[in-house]
């Protein structure tokens, strides 16, 4: 809902609100219908878990190992493999879901590029359930500050990709002001969840708030 408000606010529909934490998902947004929002795959998970293993570091900052190491196409297909990018939306993902065992025999260059390639195709392959094509993607969360998942997303997305801040929004607060929108709009007994966001069979407000 939060990001429905943002989008129209904005004046530009069709657009897709991507978001980029341990998993990556969508919302697709335009001026005639529900929203539309699923995870694609992972976001910065796979490629944190596996610089950890390799390196000690927590992430590849700035996306410095993925930007010196190559895709391998191989291991990106085993990757891609996987069942759920056979699945319809709405649909979810835990973090662990994915393996690093096409990866695994990689350089940490190399493996690093992969992961990003991976992870930007995915949100790619999320295009062919939207109704229209976007005129762009905004993307939040700490993976707008990789550069390597921002370059290969431009390489991968027909359209134009804009950081949450070039948008004019506060990337690091979107989530927060989302919750607290979606808290106003429960106390009004307005929607929160629709069929082509979470499954529900309608639109569906929040729960009840007990008044003290």
């Amino acid at each position: 809902a939060y990001h429905l408000a943002l989008a129209r606010a904005s004046g530009v529909t069709p657009q897709v609100i991507v978001n980029i934490g341990g998993v990556a998902n969508v919302t697709y947004l335009d001026a005639a219908s529900d929203p539309l929002a699923f995870d694609t795959g992972p976001g910065n998970a796979l490629i944190d878990d596996f610089v950890a293993a390799r390196t000690g570091k927590p992430f590849d900052d700035n996306g410095t190992l993925a930007r010196a190491g190559s895709v391998n196409r191989e291991a990106l297909q085993r990757l891609l493999d996987h069942q759920y990018f056979r699945r319809d939306p709405p649909k979810s993902l835990d973090r662990n879901a994915f393996s690093l065992a096409p990866v695994q025999g990689l350089s940490v260059e190399d493996g690093a590029a992969t992961l990003t390639a991976f992870t930007a195709r995915t949100i790619a392959l999320a295009a062919q359930h939207f109704p229209a094509k976007p005129e762009r993607f905004v993307v939040a969360g700490g993976g707008r500050r990789n550069a390597a998942i921002m370059d290969a997303l431009k390489t991968a997305l027909d359209a134009a990709v804009l950081t949450a801040e070039q948008a004019g929004w506060r990337g690091d607060d979107v989530e927060a002001e989302a919750f607290a929108y979606l808290a106003i709009r429960a106390l009004k007994g307005l929607p929160l969840s629709w069929p082509t966001t979470t499954g529900v069979p309608a639109a569906q407000t929040g729960g009840v708030v007990h008044r003290v």
